[in-house]
């Protein structure tokens, strides 16, 4: 009797996360799972490759059209507009991109300096976009250069995450070797029984 009167007569019950929690979780470790995934940084190539062919269709276009005086050409506008509507909208993908990544890292995803600089670069971009009109417009191009930078970034991750592969792989080989090793010495051992 005295053992149950030390015992509380309700329990707490300390509660799990709420399914609520738990799914957000979940989405946010997939999202990380995503971000850092080779199909993603497969997807940014492309996408800067896309804004890198419209940047310089722009450039030319509007060489060619200055120099043989055929701005006024029905084609220019509708070419022009459409490789701005490109950039603005790979600018907006790039930001979509930044903010899933914070959302997905948190703010821990801007303690290196790399990650700083491209979110520097997607930022000053999408402004650029969005704002640049006329003259503005021109020198915006030379900053839309900057996106190139997502080429190197892409290219350092990449090479980080060939580097883990190939650590695995090592350790797979070691243990492979070990494995062989042992299953050799039992087959000596058996064939010398048999004798």
């Amino acid at each position: 009797m005295a053992d149950h009167a030390s015992q509380p007569l309700l329990h707490h019950h300390q509660p799990g996360p709420s399914p609520t929690a738990q799914r957000w979780s979940r989405w946010r470790r997939q999202s990380q799972h995503y971000l850092a995934s080779t199909q993603k940084h497969y997807l940014i190539l492309a996408l800067v490759g896309l804004d890198v062919v419209a940047i310089l269709t722009e450039i030319l276009v509007s060489l060619v059209t200055c120099e043989t005086k055929t701005e006024d050409q029905p084609w220019v506008d509708p070419v022009l507009e459409a490789t701005k509507i490109t950039g603005l909208v790979i600018s907006s993908l790039f930001l979509v991109e930044l903010l899933a990544s914070i959302w997905a890292f948190g703010w821990e995803l801007f303690s290196s300096w790399f990650h700083c600089f491209d979110a520097f670069v997607i930022l000053v971009s999408f402004v650029v976009d969005v704002l640049a009109h006329g003259v503005l417009e021109e020198i915006a191009s030379l900053v839309i250069v900057l996106r190139l930078w997502r080429v190197v970034k892409i290219v350092e991750e990449m090479s980080v995450g060939a580097e883990e592969q190939m650590e695995e792989l090592e350790e797979q080989v070691e243990k492979l070797e070990r494995e062989n090793a042992e299953l050799e010495q039992r087959l000596r051992a058996l064939e010398a029984g048999e004798q």
